[in-house]
């Protein structure tokens, strides 16, 4: 909790940690925005559906359903999200490589025609081309992450809300990331600030 006093917003993996019904409950009531995620992947699909429901019942501000989970899962969580005005964000991840640009737009697509209020695409960048094609999505103008995952994707998170993406992810300061190449909290607001105030100058 003292960790959601210190920053804007904040990803919680609910998948990653042990909480009680009450302790979520206590996190998402917490007034800082928070993105609620809990993969399915050691827990299976119905877990996964009362833990996401308790977490936007409480006041998550954002949840986050995979692009590959089955409709009845994602139309479910979609509407409880609907119905506590929870920003529904449809993900897509790729951790080999980068699509091409047609298969990126394509993904956008789904994502919003599966009832997406945020698309977000976290996909392996292994190259500064594949940076520059993620970057490039950003003309779309509906709201939308995308990040580039490794070492060469780190560009892609820091020019990102430059370009209008709804947010941006951070590591912690004291722990380790939840995705390859993340930058550090303090590390990111400090080059945040500097593009900011050199774009304002």
């Amino acid at each position: 909790m003292a960790t959601l006093n210190r920053v804007e917003m904040a990803e919680i993996r609910l998948d990653l940690t042990e909480y009680t019904p009450d302790q979520i409950k206590k996190v998402f009531a917490h007034p800082t925005p928070t993105v609620a995620t809990c993969r399915p992947d050691n827990m299976g699909p119905e877990k996964q559906l009362e833990i996401l429901t308790l977490a936007i019942e409480s006041g998550a501000h954002y949840v986050d359903v995979e692009i590959e989970a089955a409709p009845v899962q994602q139309q479910a969580l979609l509407a409880v999200a609907r119905k506590h005005n929870c920003r529904v964000i449809i993900s897509y991840h790729n951790y080999e490589c980068t699509p091409g640009m047609r298969e990126l737009y394509s993904l956008l697509d789904e994502c919003y025609a599966k009832g997406a209020d945020v698309a977000k695409l976290a996909v392996q960048a292994n190259s500064k081309a594949d940076s520059a094609r993620i970057l490039g999505l950003y003309s779309n103008e509906k709201p939308l992450v995308a990040l580039g995952m490794g070492e060469a994707g780190k560009i892609t998170r820091v020019l990102s809300p430059s370009l209008g993406a709804e947010f941006t992810f951070a590591a912690m300061d004291n722990g380790a990331g939840t995705a390859p190449g993340q930058i550090s909290y303090s590390r990111m607001k400090a080059l945040l600030e500097t593009i900011e105030n050199e774009l304002n100058a």
